[in-house]
């Protein structure tokens, strides 16, 4: 038994030294096949990782720094696309605002001019030079509008609705036409019955044709502020025919007088005051000073060879045909233009007042006087109101009506006998054809609506402007 047990413990001794020798083996032969590679000659993926990431790193720090770039390039563009939008818009406002002055007349059809009474046409569009210059280029703040001028219609009467710009000269030669002719009848007797008349009959027709030839100077002191100076050469012919009251005659007899020379010169100020648009209207308010240079009624000789004081059968009509109303005059007044695309409406109001003359006496045939002592004659309240409409670039056309309320006249304070209150209306119809940009031919016809009206006027006006 003992032996067999010393012989297992050695037998298991000598294993476990076997066994102890292969691990130290094993051990020792790991050792040295690591210790080549930590001499190395190749690197371990640990020393391989941190290269990757560094390369991969740099890669996308630059890609960062190239993105970077790119959004503040797009911010830049943003920025300057976001100027340009506000340049637009003030472009686009500023072209809205020229839309309803000047450029209107420069596109459409030249000058066309606002109703009233007492002055002349309108200045010419704006040079093409200046109108390319008030374009700006796209992202640039167009500079504000140099000139607030209203937009210009065809000149249907004398008033202007447009102001000169400041610092220019418009020199206007016109021509105007007028012929009225007035049928008189006076029964001088007693009818028995309406269709019987005892006593005689007075029946009279005047006809009369004058001829105005006037130069109007207008200058503009400011955008909005003008002035204007007219001289008119008047050349007027008067043709009565008439049957000799108190006798029985049956011709009629044809009493013809001429009249030429210069006329009443005007002097007018208009101020523009507002700065309207193509939405709303323009204001201009005027005032204008008729002097009495012409020849009046009471200068020119009286004929007393039948009907006056001296003589109660002559014809009593004045010699000569008066070249000036006689009077002093101041009219205030009130144009408004309201641009409405593709027409333009306006109106003007004014009111006249003549003042009075005192010690007045007719100048009668072989050097007599007839006086007549303090002389009133009434005033005038003036209303119109039209449209123009633009046909092309160049031509446009206007239509407007024109009345006046006429007061009556007095004598030493008492009413002239047959002196009534009068209403004068007149059709209006005006052209305009732009012939350049600084010089417009403007025509005007005007027709008589009321039997006090002339039963034609005709007008041609050139402005041109320097």
């Amino acid at each position: 038994m003992e032996r067999k047990s010393w012989r297992r413990l050695c037998t298991a001794g000598c294993a476990g030294l076997v066994l102890l020798g292969g691990v130290v083996s094993a051990q020792e032969s790991g050792t040295t096949a690591a210790a080549p590679q930590a001499a190395g000659s190749t690197p371990d993926a640990s020393a391989q990782v941190p290269a990757d990431v560094s390369k991969k790193l740099t890669e996308q720090g630059e890609q960062l720094d190239a993105m970077r770039s790119q959004i503040n390039a797009y911010t830049a563009q943003l920025d300057a696309m976001k100027r340009a939008l506000v340049a637009q818009e003030e472009n686009y406002h500023a072209l809205r605002h020229a839309v309803g002055m000047d450029v209107l007349d420069a596109q459409r059809g030249g000058n066309i001019n606002a109703a009233g009474t007492g002055a002349s046409a309108l200045p010419m569009p704006a040079d093409q030079g200046d109108q390319q210059a008030a374009v700006k280029p796209v992202g640039q703040a167009p500079a504000p509008p140099q000139d607030d001028k209203p937009p210009a219609v065809a000149p249907i009467s004398d008033q202007p609705g447009v102001l000169t710009p400041r610092g220019a000269l418009v020199v206007e030669p016109s021509y105007q036409y007028s012929y009225s002719s007035v049928e008189r009848v006076d029964l001088i007797g007693y009818t028995i019955i309406p269709a019987i008349l005892i006593g005689l009959i007075d029946a009279r027709e005047v006809r009369t044709t004058t001829q105005t030839a006037t130069l109007a100077l207008r200058y503009g002191l400011t955008n909005r502020l003008e002035v204007e100076v007219r001289v008119p050469y008047v050349d007027a012919s008067s043709y009565t025919t008439s049957r000799e009251i108190l006798t029985g005659s049956s011709e009629d007899n044809v009493f013809t007088t001429n009249g030429r020379g210069i006329g009443d010169v005007e002097a007018t100020a208009r101020y523009q005051f507002n700065d309207g648009g193509a939405d709303s209207a323009y204001y201009v308010g005027w005032l204008r000073y008729k002097s009495r240079t012409g020849t009046d009624p009471f200068e020119v000789v009286t004929d007393c060879v039948v009907r006056c004081v001296q003589n109660a059968t002559g014809t009593g009509l004045p010699l000569q045909q008066p070249t000036g109303s006689g009077f002093d005059a101041v009219q205030p007044g009130l144009t408004w233009l309201l641009p409405s695309d593709p027409v333009v409406l306006f109106g003007n109001i004014s009111y006249l007042h003549n003042f009075p003359r005192d010690n007045v006496s007719l100048n009668i045939l072989n050097g007599g006087k007839e006086p007549l002592g303090k002389v009133t004659v009434g005033d005038i309240f003036d209303a119109s109101i039209g449209v123009g409409l633009a046909l092309n670039d160049r031509a446009s056309i206007s239509f407007g009506y024109d009345q006046s309320l006429i007061g009556v006249s007095k004598v030493n304070n008492k009413t002239v006998p047959g002196s009534v209150k009068t209403t004068e209306g007149t059709l209006l119809i005006g052209g305009a054809y732009r012939l350049t940009d600084k010089r417009t031919l403007n025509f005007t016809l005007g027709v008589g609506a009321t039997r006090d009206t002339p039963d034609v006027s005709m007008t041609v006006r050139l402005p041109t402007r320097y």
